[in-house]
């Protein structure tokens, strides 16, 4: 099979749909059956995506490359399976495979930027319609296909996201030095890791925390590990008020080489968002021996299963009441660890990779 990849979500700081993209540009060449992999993105083919990963400035092509490249990417079209792994389908593909994350635009619209509304509502149903088979990382997303857009379930196939073997059970003197750089202590910590954006409902997260009893919220800090997402203002206003109160630390950026030991060393992770497409910060935290608390909604009691604790984030005391309970709980903190452990192993990228070459194989 040839294969040509959609590779327009890599960045140098990307997000859970980059990270899936580059584990297909990185998994798919050695998959049996799997001949060849073309990588397209912005109107360019690329041999090599590096330059897509770091800030390096691309060099400006002329007017008969950019027609070379749009000719060639026309006859790749018609021989190779294209994949789009972020949604749309290139303009002129009528029968590749289209990865649908989530529908987090059509069912919390109010989340999401006014001019990311508009893309979906002009490209989403086309590319749905023109795509032969869709990817979905969790059945929830599939089933909600199939309800709010009346696809045939027979197209859809559910291929979970993975972990990479980086996240891990650490030991203390793996942990010390990278968590010195990073202002903390091993076991010392509760840890979220997401965008800052209304849907994450970081803001009644923060307001937990604001209510602990004084006592615990000193012996157990908050470490939020994330970037700003949109309409966030009054939720980094709250942020820069946990901050000053000292029992906040707001880590905008974190180098990917450290994240892995930012997971492991911490007491309790904590993922109150109200939507996702699969959600991986949880599973790497559960890679990492990390209890889990994670919201009701969507499919995180698909994806975390049994090893996770859940609660409403929308219901201040019991949210509260959750968080106190588990920090307050060293038997389940234990236990919960081990069993997270066991529960992340059946996600990796290599399962990932193959199970969306058999897809590809479908055609």
């Amino acid at each position: 099979m040839q294969v040509s990849l959609v590779v327009d979500a890599l960045a140098p700081q990307m997000g859970g749909i980059g990270r899936y993209t580059l584990e297909l540009v990185r998994g798919l060449p050695s998959v049996p059956g799997v001949s060849h992999v073309d990588h397209y993105a912005h109107g360019r083919l690329f041999d090599d995506v590096k330059p897509l990963l770091t800030n390096q400035r691309m060099p400006k092509r002329s007017w008969t490359r950019r027609w070379r490249d749009r000719r060639q990417w026309q006859r790749l079209a018609r021989s190779s399976i294209v994949h789009a792994p972020n949604y749309f389908l290139p303009r002129g593909v009528e029968q590749g495979v289209m990865t649908v994350h989530d529908l987090s635009v059509f069912r919390f619209p109010e989340t999401h930027p006014a001019e990311r509304i508009r893309h979906f509502e002009k490209h989403f149903l086309d590319s749905l319609v023109r795509a032969r088979r869709l990817i979905t990382d969790t059945a929830t997303v599939r089933d909600e296909i199939v309800a709010d857009f009346g696809i045939a379930a027979e197209r859809i196939k559910v291929v979970p996201l993975g972990v990479s073997s980086s996240f891990r059970p650490h030991s203390p003197g793996e942990l010390a030095e990278p968590l010195r750089g990073l202002g903390l202590q091993a076991g010392r910590y509760t840890l979220c890791v997401s965008t800052i954006e209304p849907r994450k409902r970081i803001a009644e997260l923060l307001r937990v925390w604001r209510d602990l009893p004084a006592a615990l919220r000193a012996d157990n800090p908050l470490v939020l590990a994330g970037g700003p997402g949109w309409r966030n203002e009054s939720i980094m206003a709250a942020i820069a008020e946990g901050e000053a109160a000292g029992w906040l630390t707001h880590c905008a950026f974190v180098p990917e080489a450290l994240m892995p030991a930012l997971y492991a060393g911490a007491k309790l992770f904590i993922y109150p968002s109200i939507y996702e497409g699969f959600g991986l910060p949880p599973i790497e935290a559960m890679a990492s021996g990390v209890p889990v608390i994670a919201a009701d909604r969507s499919c995180m009691p698909e994806v975390c299963g049994a090893a996770a604790r859940y609660t409403d984030p929308d219901d201040h005391g019991g949210f509260r009441n959750a968080v106190c309970e588990a920090l307050e709980d060293g038997a389940w903190l234990e236990q919960a660890a081990k069993a997270s452990v066991a529960h992340a192993a059946q996600y990796s990228w290599r399962a990932c990779v193959e199970a969306t070459a058999a897809v590809y194989a479908m055609l």
